[in-house]
C-alpha cells in the first residue's frame, strides 16, 4: 500500500545533494569505498540506499518482500543504467549462500522486526569473515516532548475545526496491530540493539549518533513540526563486524 507514495516522502527518498552526501559521508565512515565489493540492503524498499552504496562503488544486491516495493526499484534502476539486482526475499530467513556479503546495511528495518535474534544470526551467516553490518534505525515508538506537543497541537487544531485527522483512524488501528506483533514494540533503542548484536558474535560493535547532517537536509523539505519531532527522537547506527576469524 505503502510503495505508490513511499518515494514522495522525505525521510524516505533523497531530495537534496546536501542529503545524498550526508548518506555517502556515513557509508564511508563505516565501510569505505566500495571498490566492487558485494553489498546486501535488506528491506531495500524502492532502492534508495543500494543506490547510495551504488554510487560509493558497491556491488550491490537489494532485497525486500514486496512485490510492489521491488517494482520501482527496478525501474528506478532501470533508469539511472545502474546494475543493481534486485530480489524477493525474508530479512529473516534471505536463502543466500554462507559468507556471501563483504556489507550488509538496513534502514529503518530493525524495529520492525518479529524475530530480530534469528535475523542478526541469519545477517551474521551471510557476511563474510571481517565484514560489516550498519544498521541505521530509531526509537520511532516512544512518544517525546516535541510528540506529545504536536499531538496537543493537532488535538486543539481540530477541535476548531481547523485541521482534518493527519492519519484515517483505520491505519492508526492498522500500525497499532502490526506494531503491537514486533520485538521492538515499546522502541528500539540503540542499547538493547547492540546487546543483541553482541550475543549473535558481532565484535566490535559502534554506536554512531552524529546524524545531524542527514537530519538537517531533511529538515528543509518537512514541515518545522515534523523537524522538531524528528530531532527530538533517538536515532543512531549501528556498525558491527563479523570477526575475521569466522
Amino acid at each position: 500500500m505503502r510503495a505508490a507514495t513511499f518515494d514522495e516522502q522525505p525521510g524516505h527518498e533523497i531530495f537534496s545533494e546536501s542529503e545524498r552526501s550526508a548518506w555517502h559521508a556515513l557509508f564511508e565512515r563505516h565501510f569505505g569505498k566500495g571498490n566492487g565489493r558485494k553489498a546486501l540492503d535488506l528491506a531495500s524498499g524502492t532502492g534508495v540506499i543500494s543506490h547510495l552504496m551504488h554510487d560509493l562503488g558497491f556491488d550491490v544486491t537489494g532485497m525486500d518482500w514486496s512485490e510492489a516495493m521491488l517494482e520501482k526499484a527496478r525501474a528506478k534502476s532501470v533508469q539511472r543504467g545502474s546494475n543493481i539486482t534486485f530480489l524477493l526475499g525474508d530479512a529473516e530467513n534471505t536463502l543466500e549462500a554462507d559468507n556471501s556479503y563483504d556489507v550488509i546495511v538496513t534502514r529503518h528495518l530493525v524495529w520492525t522486526l518479529v524475530d530480530p535474534a534469528a535475523a542478526f544470526a541469519e545477517w551474521f551467516r551471510v557476511l563474510k569473515p571481517g565484514g560489516k553490518l550498519l544498521v541505521v534505525d530509531g526509537d520511532f515508538v516512544s512518544p517525546t516532548w516535541a510528540t506529545k506537543l504536536n499531538k496537543a497541537m493537532a488535538g486543539f487544531l481540530e477541535t476548531l475545526g481547523l485541521r482534518k485527522p493527519a492519519v484515517p483512524v483505520a491505519h492508526m488501528q492498522t500500525h497499532h496491530d502490526i506494531l503491537a506483533r514486533v520485538h521492538f514494540s515499546n522502541g528500539a533503542r540503540a542499547d538493547d540493539v547492540k546487546a543483541m548484536l553482541a550475543q549473535t558474535g558481532f565484535d566490535p560493535i559502534a554506536v554512531d549518533v552524529d546524524l545531524k547532517q542527514i537530519h538537517s537536509a531533511q529538515k528543509k523539505h518537512i514541515s518545522f513540526a515534523k523537524g522538531l519531532e524528528r530531532g527530538a527522537q533517538h536515532r543512531y547506527a549501528i556498525c558491527a563486524q563479523k570477526p575475521a576469524s569466522n
